[in-house]
């Protein structure tokens, strides 16, 4: 482990440069808003490198990126940073929602001979959760994990709003709801078959995301969904960010802009009304 001073294309640098020589370097970026400052890096080498060189080097980079709001960190330390590089071929796109997904999809990803970024949530640092060790609890790259079985509705989620999904799930049961969580994991690849599997038994479709909607992975499963001509009982319906605000430092404010539990409630009661 190295402490280096804070500038995030010069790491990421050295960690291509490791990485090429046989070691598998993970990357701490503390805030996601800082990613684009490692722009080079992270955009034109990481997920090029071993096409520009016909296959003879890989890239097993691991990038911890750590973002996400309700820490009164104002707006330059408050986004997640999640769907900003599913753009990119060669380069793979994970979340944490969990502690138990945290551990076993970070460990899928340091063993992948491709470089990952891996995405979690400083709201969820301080929870506890069971932790299956071993090789076979490692994840499945590019598989979602279902959270909660349900019939009725199909919620999907990432980082802090998976919690708060399966939250609103639980009090939705109360009412007779029963809500289907998806804890969606991998961003590329995307595990679109198993949210297909899941609209087609419920029929109805909430995505949640603590970010604006337009080119996120919640746009992206509504389209393909449309392009494959999935039929749902009810139109999708989105809870996150609004577009054209940015997130305050005041904690009244903050609060009111990211996505709570009632927000998901209402939201799956839309579907069902």
């Amino acid at each position: 482990m190295k402490n280096t001073p804070i500038c995030e294309n010069t790491f990421m640098g050295l960690a291509i440069g490791m990485s090429v020589t046989g070691l598998r370097p993970v990357v701490e970026i503390m805030f996601s808003d800082f990613l684009p400052t490692a722009g080079d890096a992270v955009v034109e080498e990481l997920p090029k490198f071993r096409f520009m060189t016909g296959g003879q080097c890989n890239l097993p980079v691991t990038v911890r990126s750590i973002g996400g709001g309700g820490g009164r960190f104002g707006t330059q330390h408050s986004a997640t940073g999640e769907s900003w590089f599913m753009a990119f071929p060669g380069l793979l796109v994970a979340t944490a929602g969990t502690p138990g997904g945290a551990y076993s999809v970070l460990r899928a990803a340091i063993r992948h001979d491709n470089p990952v970024l891996f995405f979690e949530h400083k709201g969820l640092y301080m929870r506890k959760g069971t932790v299956e060790r071993g090789d076979s609890a490692i994840a499945e790259i590019g598989k979602a994990a279902v959270a909660r079985d349900g019939a009725d509705v199909t919620i999907v989620a990432t980082l802090l709003m998976l919690d708060r999904a399966l939250q609103a799930a639980e009090r939705l049961a109360e009412e007779g709801v029963d809500a289907e969580v998806i804890d969606l994991r991998w961003l590329r690849p995307l595990d679109f078959p198993a949210v297909r599997r899941s609209v087609e038994k419920t029929g109805r479709l909430v995505v949640v995301e603590e970010q604006v909607h337009a080119a996120g992975w919640g746009a992206t499963l509504i389209s393909k969904l449309t392009l494959e001509g999935v039929r749902l009982e009810r139109p999708p319906s989105v809870v996150g960010l609004p577009d054209d605000l940015l997130l305050p430092y005041s904690p009244t404010l903050e609060d009111a802009l990211i996505p709570g539990v009632d927000a998901v409630v209402d939201a799956v009661r839309g579907q069902r009304a």
